[in-house]
């Protein structure tokens, strides 16, 4: 007699369809959530990855800026032409910190004006780690909630194979059977849960890893931007 033929006459699940639907109450909710957990995720993953590759692309057009600028005015210029990004904004506003400081320093024929201070100095880089903190901190948004489902599903599944086991267990206690044919559809169809955990999971956690990357990677390239920008200032005698 062949695995199909007894599993069928058992009456246990013989497709993916039939654990699904054949399994309790409580694993079917559980499926379900894992099921908009899993559409969740995908939802996330694919916006993550449009919005850094939207970063990725203003980053090298504000790069390409910079390298053809002659100085901080210059650069200054191009940048209020090109779209809003986080380097454009760190940029501006460290731009515009020092114009404050000292009003009308980068405009054409300007003559030389004193340098920063020691203390305007240290408030410039407050700023710029500021604004640095706030773009790392947008580009961050929704990572949590892919680190949580990476996390989280596994265990909603093993929950969901322990409660569908316990109620198989229940049930065959009560009936006084126990036979294959009491135990195996019951048992399989609480182990779909485990396996939609970690369908849920697994992508999730990779992605998580790969955006964890390219955020920093971005906010390493921010950080030594407003390096340069402060080194700009100096090689420019404004500091």
């Amino acid at each position: 007699m062949g695995l199909s033929t007894l599993l069928t006459q058992t009456g246990a699940p013989t497709s993916a369809w039939d654990m699904v639907f054949g399994g309790t109450l409580p694993t079917r909710l559980i499926l379900l959530l894992l099921a908009a957990s899993s559409a969740w995720s995908w939802i996330l993953i694919f916006w993550k990855a449009k919005q850094f590759r939207a970063v990725r692309r203003q980053g090298n057009r504000f790069l390409q800026k910079m390298e053809r600028a002659t100085g901080l005015a210059d650069a200054y210029k191009a940048v209020l032409a090109l779209p809003e990004s986080p380097y454009g904004r760190v940029f501006r506003q460290g731009v515009n910190f020092f114009s404050e400081l000292r009003p009308g320093a980068l405009r054409e024929g300007a003559p030389p004006s004193e340098g920063l201070s020691l203390t305007q100095l240290q408030a410039l880089k407050l700023v710029l780690e500021k604004e640095e903190a706030e773009e790392r901190d947008e580009l961050a948004e929704g990572l949590i909630w892919l680190a949580v489902l990476g996390s989280v599903s596994p265990l909603m599944g093993l929950m969901g194979t322990v409660l569908g086991i316990t109620t198989t267990f229940l049930g065959i206690a009560a009936s006084g059977s126990s036979n294959i044919g009491a135990v195996a559809p019951g048992v399989a169809a609480a182990l779909v849960t485990t396996v939609a955990g970690l369908f849920v999971a697994i992508p999730a956690v990779i992605a998580y890893n790969h955006f964890l990357a390219k955020l920093n990677l971005v906010s390493g390239e921010l950080e030594g931007f407003s390096s340069e920008f402060i080194g700009t200032l100096a090689r420019e005698g404004r500091v």
